[in-house]
């Protein structure tokens, strides 16, 4: 099942084409890994998606309806398709377990007690709930990153959107927020992760999409995109790590 339908979006930042008629489907349970330079259009994508850009043309379509048609509540969208940042986002001025429970009382207006028996479920999975009541400028960034992820979760959403989720950590923190999100894909949650992780999106990606100024030069299954890439910029692009 079609869960979003992209058609022919377009981006520009003054004379800066960034997104040259992207089309892109994802299904209800893939995993689907973009990837590619610097430059690419990868980050400005999944801004699209979740409308923090607003595209200059083209469709999005979620659940039958273009969102970027006039009258779209866009609280409620982002509430369906959430987004894990770069550098988490979280909220300095509250504890971890408010960080997880504001977004449920706000825009799902459920009770107290219910956002915060969720919100204690899911920081359970990413290992954080014993920093329930920490600060959220306390925690190193393996643990924010952490944190973000169970606070998306906690909208119960049909899309997670990760944008680079491990760029800004220290190495050693990496595996951490890589594991969280195995765990994640191998529960058929729907993800589209921008990553610079190539091992990663070989061994999670249902689907991996290459994209070369700012548009698709390639989409594959892992194998097909990791083992024999068919599209020159992509085979320069991987040539480090497939020769590894």
């Amino acid at each position: 099942m079609e869960l979003l339908e992209i058609k022919n979006l377009k981006k520009s930042f003054g004379n800066l084409e960034v997104l040259k008629g992207i089309d892109l489907n994802i299904s209800k349970g893939e995993v689907v890994t973009i990837i590619g330079s610097s430059g690419s259009g990868k980050s400005t994508l999944l801004r699209c998606i979740n409308l923090l850009e607003k595209p200059n043309d083209g469709a999005i379509y979620f659940g039958g309806k273009n969102i970027l048609s006039k009258g779209m509540n866009i609280n409620q969208y982002r509430s369906r398709i959430t987004m894990v940042f770069q550098n988490f986002n979280l909220f300095d001025n509250l504890n971890v377990l408010d960080n997880c429970t504001i977004g449920q009382t706000k825009v799902l207006k459920i009770s107290k007690e219910e956002a915060r028996n969720r919100a204690l479920h899911y920081l359970e999975k990413v290992g954080m709930a014993a920093f329930k009541d920490a600060s959220s400028t306390t925690l190193s960034g393996g643990q924010k990153q952490r944190v973000a992820i169970a606070r998306a979760l906690c909208m119960n959403p049909e899309i997670i959107l990760f944008d680079e989720p491990t760029s800004a950590l220290d190495p050693e923190m990496v595996n951490d927020v890589l594991e969280v999100m195995k765990d994640l894909a191998d529960e058929g949650l729907t993800m589209v992760i921008v990553t610079h992780e190539m091992q990663f999106a070989k061994d999670v990606s249902s689907r991996v999409v290459f994209m070369d100024k700012g548009v698709i030069a390639e989409s594959g299954t892992p194998d097909e995109i990791f083992t024999n890439p068919k599209n020159e910029r992509t085979r320069q692009f991987l040539s480090r790590f497939i020769n590894n």
